[in-house]
């Protein structure tokens, strides 16, 4: 095989370069992961992972992860309710929908990012993570590169891999190309579900997509009970600096969210003022659809190092993680004569898709920032049912 006898670093060890590592050790390869986190003990945030058949779902399934994905994974954490500014309940399939249907067109099982790690760790070869290892530069050297981490450790390797996410800073070493901001700000929060029993007794483990003025509401429950909620609008790219709002305040964002989001009822004011602080804002970038660069022997990129995207399609870690399962597929595959023309042929695929679902994402998300975003979603998920 092209990567006999190579030394392959992963740098990032979120799902996706854990994924690659699970399916690159199945093949005998040669290979680290180098994670910025200081053990796996580090806490994972983020709103929980759905999977899909085609992507996500395959690429656990050529892992020889499944079965243990289905003892993972929180049955009935994607049923889902379409409610108005007034918290009034307008589509709902938690009577309708099983909490497991593998297979089913739609159906897309829900996992917590901390238990989809652990799932992957525990895959891996002993000794794969190097930990604390924060990517600060790195070289050229023989025919790969020497890689610099923060903790003044050095290592060599043949192939790097980048699946260092949005901000990464081993895509500049390949291509100039940089995320563009989509329009739309998410304001993250986490508050505790004795802290906001209403919405904790509407959401009842699932999801809640909330609709009004422009302006919305998305929400999940996270393994521990917890809500984990995003106030999305549209607002200029330094919308948080310009606020001038004190985002470890409950009691400014809350008024914040009153006069931003006028109409809505006061239920959901017991998420902004019982939230965790501080309350982080996420600026919404893409990859630019026509992106490419020229492809490298010793290179490439994975995920949201190479193609960021909003969330509005539920695609992003899926297309991570079927990047993950192509690339592995492409650098074992004996019809490729070198590495150079493996990478190349991963990564021509991987960026036509990844700009597809990237449109797609973009186009969700100006549907549901628009006057009319609850029509068009109640459309949408009625559309399923039938």
């Amino acid at each position: 095989m092209l990567i006999d006898n190579i030394s392959i670093a992963i740098v990032g060890g979120g799902s996706a370069g854990l994924t690659l590592a699970r399916l690159l050790q199945l093949k005998n390869a040669h290979v680290k992961v180098y994670e910025r986190d200081l053990n796996k003990e580090a806490r994972v945030q983020g709103s929980p992972l759905d999977m899909h058949e085609n992507s996500g779902l395959a690429a656990i399934s050529k892992a020889d992860l499944l079965e243990e994905f289905k003892k993972t994974f929180r049955p009935g954490a994607d049923k889902t309710l379409i409610m108005n500014e007034q918290a009034e309940i307008l589509f709902s399939d938690h009577d309708t929908k099983p909490d497991e249907d593998f297979g089913a067109e739609h159906f897309r099982p829900e996992i917590d990012r901390g238990p989809l790690r652990n799932m992957l760790l525990e895959s891996l070869q002993q000794d794969t993570v190097v930990w604390d290892s924060h990517f600060i530069s790195m070289e050229p050297q023989n025919e790969g590169w020497l890689i610099h981490f923060k903790n003044r450790t050095s290592a060599y390797a043949d192939l790097v891999i980048a699946a260092d996410g949005a901000h990464s800073k081993i895509r500049p070493y390949l291509t100039g190309n940089k995320p563009v901001y989509s329009g739309v700000i998410m304001l993250e929060g986490i508050v505790s579900k004795q802290h906001a029993p209403r919405i904790n007794a509407l959401i009842n483990g699932g999801k809640i997509m909330a609709f009004g003025n422009s302006k919305n509401i998305l929400m999940g429950q996270k393994e521990n009970g917890d809500l984990g909620f995003y106030a999305s609008f549209k607002a200029d790219e330094n919308w948080a600096a310009n606020s001038e709002l004190d985002f470890s305040d409950n009691t400014a964002i809350l008024q914040w969210f009153k006069t931003e989001y006028p109409e809505w009822n006061e239920i959901w004011h017991e998420l902004f003022e019982n939230a965790a602080t501080p309350f982080i804002p996420r600026p919404i970038y893409a990859m630019p659809l026509n992106q490419s660069w020229e492809t490298k022997s010793n290179i490439t990129l994975m995920g949201d190092a190479a193609h960021v995207m909003p969330p509005f399609a539920g695609e992003g870690a899926n297309m991570a993680m079927l990047d993950a399962l192509e690339l592995s597929e492409h650098l074992t595959d004996s019809r490729y004569t070198s590495l150079q023309e493996a990478i190349s042929h991963y990564e021509i695929h991987m960026q036509k898709r990844a700009a597809d679902a990237t449109k797609e994402s973009l186009e969700n998300g100006e549907r549901m920032h628009s006057e009319t975003a609850l029509a068009t979603m109640l459309e949408f998920f009625n559309g399923h049912l039938r």
